[in-house]
């Protein structure tokens, strides 16, 4: 086979460079975080493995076959030229499922034991005595309904956790015919979506970004919600109609939020959200684990045998829909 040149557009450990080259002899590998060096070697490139990408290194890509994304989300990948040409896009997906999830799960009993709150009087040195009222408001995720937005890599590794923990799972997937996974009590068409707000107790946000789901969550969807309920958002911040939701918090349309991402990122200072003791917030980190660049190589790696040999990739992703 000719030389595949590979480029890779931020810094990857010797050890995880030398797994890829020992993929095939023809795999030539280069690497550079530098916006202006990665012009001139994407001029070449076979195939761009990055996280980091813009309109003109594309029109810049004379060769380029194929692009692995970093993450498991393209959004920012989906330029006109990108979307209408010949070149496959591979996503990230179920490379951080596991931490995504675990952080999900992590925000779920944060809430309903009121977690956040204690380590906010720990501060004070308030014992449970002081808090009466919150004490009353301690709760089991045992026996309760969870709504998963989206039984993908994420959703899936969600629900089955959740099932462990005694939960009532429910999600939303498109192919209903398909067989329904044990750790999933009932399955409904995201077109459906308010029915599943209506019955759960905690809605957990585990799809991508597109246009067809940006803004999905706002009056109407928190309004079908339980007012005893929690939204978690391990997502995208742009799926929610945020001052809808800060509206809905405030006014007791549900009973809290665990959100890990947001409209506006970093969360400007001036957000009400910041204060609201009815809500947990992480930085955009769900995603993060010790893991993820051992993880990636491998689903690049797998992938790359599969481009040489001519066999299908795997998480190529279907451009028009957007994932």
């Amino acid at each position: 086979m000719n030389e595949l040149n590979v480029v890779i557009a931020f810094d990857l450990p010797n050890v995880y460079i030398k797994k890829i080259q020992d993929v095939s002899p023809s795999v030539k590998v280069q690497m550079s975080s530098d916006p202006k060096e990665l012009l001139k070697l994407i001029e070449n490139a076979d195939i761009f493995l990055t996280g980091f990408f813009s309109r003109e290194i594309f029109l810049a890509a004379k060769k380029l076959k194929w692009i692995q994304s970093f993450w498991a989300g393209v959004e920012h990948f989906l330029f006109q030229e990108v979307v209408e040409s010949q070149v496959i896009i591979t996503s990230a997906s179920g490379v951080n499922s596991i931490a995504v999830s675990e952080h999900a799960i992590g925000l779920m009993i944060c809430l309903s034991r009121k977690l956040h709150v204690f380590i906010q009087n720990q501060m004070s040195e308030k014992w449970k005595k002081s808090n009466e009222e919150l004490l009353s408001q301690l709760n089991e995720l045992f026996e309760k309904t969870v709504g998963i937005v989206g039984l993908g890599r994420i959703g899936g590794e969600i629900a089955k956790k959740s099932k462990c923990l005694g939960m009532k799972v429910i999600a939303t997937r498109r192919n209903l015919s398909a067989l329904i996974p044990v750790y999933v009590d009932k399955l409904v068409h995201p077109k459906n979506l308010k029915e599943l707000l209506a019955e759960s107790d905690f809605v957990v946000l585990s799809v991508p970004l597109t246009k067809d789901t940006e803004g999905m969550i706002g009056e109407a969807e928190l309004k079908s919600m339980k007012a005893t309920s929690y939204l978690i958002n391990v997502s995208r911040g742009k799926l929610v109609k945020e001052e809808t939701l800060i509206q809905a918090l405030r006014e007791g349309w549900i009973a809290g939020a665990g959100l890990d991402s947001f409209a506006t990122e970093p969360l400007p200072p001036t957000s009400p959200l910041w204060k609201m003791k009815n809500v947990v917030i992480t930085p955009h980190v769900a995603g993060l684990t010790p893991y993820y660049l051992e993880r990636l190589t491998d689903l690049f790696c797998e992938n790359l045998k599969r481009f040489i040999t001519g066999e299908n990739l795997i998480n190529v992703v279907d451009k028009t829909l957007g994932y």
